[in-house]
């Protein structure tokens, strides 16, 4: 998860809350010095560190509580809005408004540049606009072949000239093509340090493109020193915007994102792993939510409507209420699963799941059978999948041998789907609240291959 020993520190804080008899200034104080410290672990400034504390004490203790909450409900409420607030507020959400739009990204050697170009792309065009990518980076021998080989990857055109002296000549070669484009994206070269040859080339190319945005993009391990860097882009070619990537592997992010959020630059998108998919508009209350263990359904209906298909969808509710659910059912269900990403990042963005404290070792042995059975099913004929009850000892043994399992797993598997099938049944009778309650007390678990979950 990103930022997991922040958020499992902010979810303990939590913990003392709900468990707590009395809601009195020294619980509050104690629990204040539990935010510092997960905060100062994580790289956040101490100064900004210090005015979130305050900001939660004064509200805590002098605020009047609504009438509707309790005062646990209410400390928890002002933790969730401080902290979202800390990090950006409402967030700052890029509109594409013109054609074409054109997006500039500018930063450092080994922040990720050339891949986030992708990854925006990406982003864009499953939202329905034609992209196209241009790579102005002359310093670089392999830019070109890099985002050429990420563009073949995602079907997007990617324009440059490795032969190129300036990265001015490069844009203006392709300028007339870009008009056929909904949004363009620059990649621009970097260096080792912001010095006076990369100032003067940013400002070059950026007179030249006329970005309607320009984003810096940063690796999130950079901590605290985001913010001088932050302003010193911004200063120099009127950045308007940060991307932090790499946040899924460093503990300084943390830093990163506070210290943005207090310049002329917030976070807009952020890195959450290797993958095009892999990046996320920054939505601050989403984010807390996510640390806080309250999950993010918004970015969990965003990755299955990218995993499964509308019509898909629909299709496998109707089998669900029919109760006519058979291993190739359960095979696409598991299929529309991987699309979403790991077990554990899709469990982070389900409301209350992330308060569960679900042991990674775990999580981590349930994505483990997943793979394994799918390479069971992917042995499987199509008429043991539609009628799993054809698999005697013999078809086991053969599917065995061609899927490298053992016949342990596949018996294992085939109990998930009969524990599976008889949730579906269940739901089937499940149109009012008494047989509701019923089902869920009988059933042990749902997702496939978490049926013998047992929590800390």
């Amino acid at each position: 998860m990103v930022l997991e020993k922040l958020g499992d520190s902010l979810k303990n804080t939590l913990s003392k809350i709900a468990s707590a008899i009395i809601i009195d200034e020294k619980l509050v104080n104690e629990l204040v010095k539990d935010i510092q410290r997960a905060l100062l672990q994580s790289d956040v400034n101490v100064r900004l560190v210090m005015d979130l504390s305050q900001k939660i004490k004064k509200r805590v203790l002098k605020e009047e509580i609504p009438a509707a909450i309790t005062k646990k409900e209410y400390l928890i409420n002002v933790v969730y809005e401080e902290l979202a607030h800390f990090l950006g507020g409402e967030g700052y959400k890029i509109e594409i408004d013109k054609k074409p739009f054109k997006i500039m990204l500018v930063g450092l050697f080994g922040n990720g540049k050339t891949t986030t170009s992708a990854k925006l792309g990406k982003f864009f065009q499953k939202r329905g606009l034609k992209v196209a990518l241009v790579q102005t980076d002359t310093w670089r021998p392999a830019a070109f072949e890099q985002l050429t080989q990420l563009g073949k990857q995602i079907n997007i055109d990617v324009f440059g000239n490795p032969k190129a002296k300036q990265p001015e000549d490069v844009y203006n070669e392709f300028a007339p093509k870009i008009k056929d484009y909904d949004l363009i994206i620059v990649d621009t070269a970097g260096r080792d340090a912001l010095n006076e040859e990369l100032v003067e080339e940013l400002n070059t190319i950026n007179n030249v493109v006329q970005p309607d945005e320009t984003l810096l993009i940063m690796a999130a391990d950079i901590g605290q020193a985001a913010q001088k860097q932050a302003e010193v882009f911004h200063q120099t070619c009127d950045v308007n915007g940060v991307i932090i990537t790499k946040l899924d592997g460093t503990a300084k992010g943390g830093g990163a994102i506070s210290a943005c959020s207090v310049t002329n630059a917030p976070v807009k998108f952020i890195g959450v792993g290797e993958k095009v998919d892999d990046l996320e508009e920054f939505k601050p209350k989403n984010f807390v939510g996510r640390l806080l263990g309250m999950g993010d359904i918004e970015a969990l209906l965003e990755k299955a409507k990218d995993a499964i298909t509308e019509e898909d969808a629909q299709d496998m509710s109707k089998k669900f209420l029919s109760g006519k659910f058979n291993l190739l059912d359960l095979y696409e269900q598991m299929q529309a699963m991987n699309k979403m990403g790991p077990l554990g990042k899709v469990l982070d963005m389900i409301p209350g799941m992330g308060q569960l404290k679900l042991p990674k070792d775990m999580v981590q042995v349930q994505e483990g059978k997943l793979k394994k059975w799918r390479h069971i099913m992917d042995s499987c004929t199509k008429k043991e999948l539609e009628d799993p009850d054809l698999l005697d000892n013999s078809r086991i043994d053969r599917i065995v041998d061609g899927s490298g399992t053992s016949a342990s797993q596949i018996r294992e598997l085939l109990k998930q789907y009969k524990q599976s099938r008889r949730m579906m049944k269940m739901f089937k009778g499940a149109d009012n609240p008494k047989s509701m309650e019923k089902m869920m007390k009988k059933f042990k678990g749902g997702m496939p291959g978490m049926g013998n979950m047992k929590l800390k």
